[in-house]
């Protein structure tokens, strides 16, 4: 039902630019939570940024505030994320996320678990 399609991904040495996209199907976007997130090497998967569809809000988690942004395009069932200033500490696998179910952005995010639909996984490598 989603695929998480990396849009100019891959490596990006630090300080530079990514955006990320993911294509959704078999459902009405703007109707669902939405929700960035990802899992470096060893070490949990985590919430970068979601946007609670009608319960409200976004949430960005501190390591990325002012400079990842979330966005969505419902005539295009497709999510985004914009990542500039990519620092080596921001290599991950990358993952689109969906639910039906509204809560808050912030729940979202510290709550992977809770979401029913998952992208692919996209990897992000910054490294000079």
């Amino acid at each position: 039902l989603m695929a998480a399609a990396g849009v100019w991904g891959g490596w990006v040495q630090p300080g530079g630019s990514l955006r990320l996209s993911c294509v959704t199907s078999g459902f009405t976007l703007e109707h669902y939570d939405i929700g960035w997130f990802r899992q470096a090497p060893g070490k949990e998967r985590e919430g970068v940024s979601c946007i609670s569809a009608t319960v409200g809000g976004t949430y960005y988690a501190d390591s990325v505030k002012g400079r990842f942004t979330i966005s969505r395009d419902n005539a295009k069932n497709t999510v985004y994320l914009q990542m500039n200033i990519l620092k080596p500490e921001d290599t991950a696998v990358y993952y689109c996320a969906a639910d039906a179910i509204s809560y808050t952005a912030h729940y979202r995010c510290t709550h992977p678990g809770g979401m029913d639909y998952w992208g692919k996984g996209t990897q992000v490598t910054v490294s000079s």
